[in-house]
């Protein structure tokens, strides 16, 4: 009887099933080839037709990236050059001049030096502008110029650079430049292990791994672990530095998507270098993705202490795919669960607000889990530390100057003006502040905030409608009440600031490796998570033990 019945209704539910799946990826294929039609056709026509000459790459490029832009901001497209960039990124090698540029108008800026490494070598230094590379006049060079400083090793770049109000030359012989995850290790006293984790290339754990066994060789038996702006990286390498921590075929994250075969489940793979030497984990508001789950998979297996401010909250997993012609896609598959199951995703792309910006999940709406022995997290916005420390936040007004590069700036002044400072530590007084705000003047270096940022396209908008004139009165009271609000949130965020513009210096005259060994001895939430080690009954009481 039952037999008959499943013929009778179970195989003709099952069918219909099938023919609805069948109907339903008929309809979306049927879909996709009807755009790509329309498309291919519009892009001919356009080509053809257009009364001036129009550059069909640039004009595909611009069309793939308005496309794009209407999903994450993850989800990007590579033209040959970006993935030769990505794949720096990720395996942390390349032969170039080993420093961080970014461009800005018509010039190269340097912003940071590596200590060793080619541009040092050459003697360039930081707020270096790079006008010239070769016979290249970058005021006439429109496309990538960083390009411009890559080849071959050993390759003589010559290179015409402002600094000061001077023009100067330069020559750089191209070499390896290694990008290390661990920038900095060491130990802060007796028993007390630091490692920075800068980022998460195919290296990561290996060198995580190195730092960790040689300071508990050198007597180490705790560690602090700090991912305090870290964006980020490779997944597998975040399992990995887990698995440092934790027993092997532990679940440390889970990845979920609507197609089936990016659905994973990660677990720890190797033996553990030591699973009951306590750990604290620093993060910020920049620590993202990869840091979010070696963070909150600690945090959930209540292996480790987070101590900090609110992490970013990316929790989208993405995939490299390559294109035709060497480009290729990097775009986002799935979205990652920590071990107690909660997706940490802070912004909500499928629903932006009316101005195309991503809405972001409110309070009221997270959901609570539990983690290995009970104690209750959150999803929704970040990984949320153990131990918050407002210290770790940023405020708007010290945001504004990193953004403008008002800090950046008045650091490279004072290297000039202090050009015999070495090693010494410079102590900011409240005369030196006086002068950072007189520097701010004196450059015109706009803030920029949000709010400036308003009220100066409300004076463009008014501009082309010819009322500005009216409204210019109303206008210019308004922005001084603005920038007299804005120097009162400097006086009001002054230690900030300061020790912001002091990190900026130290780095100008002892690298990034000076800079750490500065903070070891001086930042508060290094401190803190040092009192916390150094309290067995707290740490324990915070993770149940």
């Amino acid at each position: 009887m039952i037999s008959i019945l499943k013929k009778k209704y179970i195989l003709p539910v099952v069918a219909s099933g099938l023919l609805f799946l069948g109907a339903s990826f008929k309809d979306d294929f049927f879909e996709i080839a009807k755009q790509i039609e329309i498309f291919t056709t519009l892009f001919k026509e356009l080509n053809t037709n257009y009364v001036d000459d129009a550059n069909p790459g640039e004009l595909m490029d611009s069309a793939i990236k308005g496309m794009l832009a209407s999903l994450d901001p993850y989800t990007v497209y590579f033209n040959e050059q970006d993935v030769v960039k990505f794949k720096i990124n990720n395996t942390g090698e390349y032969t170039g001049i080993g420093a961080l540029i970014t461009r800005k108008d018509d010039k190269i800026i340097i912003r940071e030096i590596y200590k060793d490494f080619p541009a040092d070598k050459a003697g360039l230094k930081p707020g270096d502008e790079i006008i010239q590379i070769g016979d290249v006049l970058l005021s006439d060079f429109k496309d990538d110029a960083s390009q411009l400083m890559k080849g071959a090793k050993n390759t003589k770049i010559d290179v015409k650079f402002n600094r000061q109000g001077k023009t100067n030359t330069a020559q750089i012989v191209l070499d390896e430049v290694e990008i290390k995850s661990v920038v900095f290790f060491s130990k802060i006293d007796e028993k007390t292990g630091y490692i920075v984790l800068a980022h998460f290339n195919n290296k990561a754990s290996f060198e995580t791994k190195k730092a960790l066994e040689e300071l508990k060789r050198q007597g180490a038996d705790r560690i602090i672990l700090d991912l305090r702006g870290n964006p980020g990286g490779l997944l597998h390498e975040a399992v990995n530095i887990c698995n440092l921590f934790v027993p092997k075929n532990e679940v440390i994250v889970t990845t979920k998507s609507k197609n089936e075969k990016h659905n994973n489940t990660y677990k720890t793979m190797m033996e553990p270098v030591d699973t009951e030497i306590p750990l604290v984990i620093l993060i910020n508001e920049r620590s993202a993705s990869a840091s979010e789950i070696v963070s909150g998979a600690l945090q959930d297996l209540d292996r480790a202490v987070v101590v900090g401010s609110r992490s970013f909250g990316k929790g989208l997993v993405q995939k490299p795919i390559d294109l035709t012609y060497n480009t290729q896609l990097k775009v986002t598959i799935s979205r990652y669960y920590t071990p107690s199951g909660r997706c940490i995703q802070a912004l909500d792309y499928a629903h932006k607000d009316k101005d195309g910006v991503a809405t972001r999940t409110d309070k009221k709406n997270y959901n609570s889990f539990k983690t290995r022995k009970g104690r209750t997290v959150y999803d929704g916005g970040g990984v949320l530390p153990d131990i918050q420390l407002e210290e770790t936040k940023t405020s708007t007004i010290a945001k504004a100057l990193l953004n403008n590069d008002g800090i950046f700036n008045y650091a490279t002044d004072y290297y000039y003006k202090n050009p015999n400072l070495g090693s010494q530590i410079p102590t900011f007084s409240n005369s030196d502040f006086a002068n950072f705000k007189q520097f701010l003047k004196t450059q015109k270096i706009s803030f920029d905030t949000e709010t400036e940022k308003a009220l100066k396209n409300t004076l463009a908008v008014a501009k082309k409608e010819n009322i500005d004139a009216t409204i210019n009165t109303e206008y210019q009271q308004l922005l001084s009440a603005l920038q007299k609000s804005e120097e009162t949130l400097l006086d009001k965020n002054q230690e900030e600031i300061k020790g912001l513009i002091v990190d900026e210096i130290i780095k100008r005259y002892q690298y990034q490796e000076g800079l750490y060994q500065y903070y070891v001895k001086t930042n508060s939430e290094i401190k803190k998570s040092v009192s916390i080690l150094n309290n067995t009954t707290e740490y324990n009481s915070i993770l149940k033990k």
